[in-house]
């Protein structure tokens, strides 16, 4: 079992120990989306849904998830996060509406943030489709992963097909 890092000597799961590794400035930003209808995006994009300002909620969702990823997934470790940015982008074309989301998180310290992006990019995806589903249950959460990762001994990582 030496090859896995998340399990002990019986085979059972633990928390790796991050004690000896040095503190750096990490980074990682993660992409996903939503594809919505016509009438799911004019109504976003001059704020005409009921439940309010999706986009606003959206982001303080974002970022209320990272901050909470180590609650979500096991084996994550609670982390300080110095900053969580939380944009997003239209593309529309032939009648598609997919709006897509970046999630930017930073931290210093002894392990990465790349769940923590992950986390608050699907976070803020499931609060847009929660905020529009009384007028289509059928939005299409697309593909989420890693964009990009700065900093911690394994270095630095950068999505070649930008998840194409």
């Amino acid at each position: 079992m030496a090859d896995f890092t998340h399990f002990n000597e019986q085979g059972r799961a633990k928390m790796v120990d991050i004690s000896e590794k040095s503190e750096t400035e990490r980074t990682a930003t993660a992409i996903s989306s939503v594809q919505v209808t016509k009438e799911i995006y004019q109504k976003i994009t001059t704020n005409k849904i009921n439940k309010g300002d999706v986009l606003s909620v959206a982001q303080v969702a974002g970022i209320m998830a990272a901050k909470k990823t180590s609650d979500w997934i096991p084996m994550c470790h609670p982390l300080q996060l110095k900053g969580i940015d939380i944009s997003f982008d239209w593309e529309t074309d032939n009648d598609t509406y997919v709006l897509q989301i970046q999630a930017f998180v930073k931290t210093k310290g002894s392990t990465g943030v790349e769940m923590e992006a992950l986390t608050s990019a699907s976070a803020t995806a499931l609060t847009i489709y929660d905020m529009c589903k009384a007028i289509d249950k059928g939005m299409v959460i697309g593909q989420t992963y890693v964009l990009s990762k700065k900093g911690g001994k394994s270095g630095d990582y950068y999505r070649e097909d930008q998840g194409e």
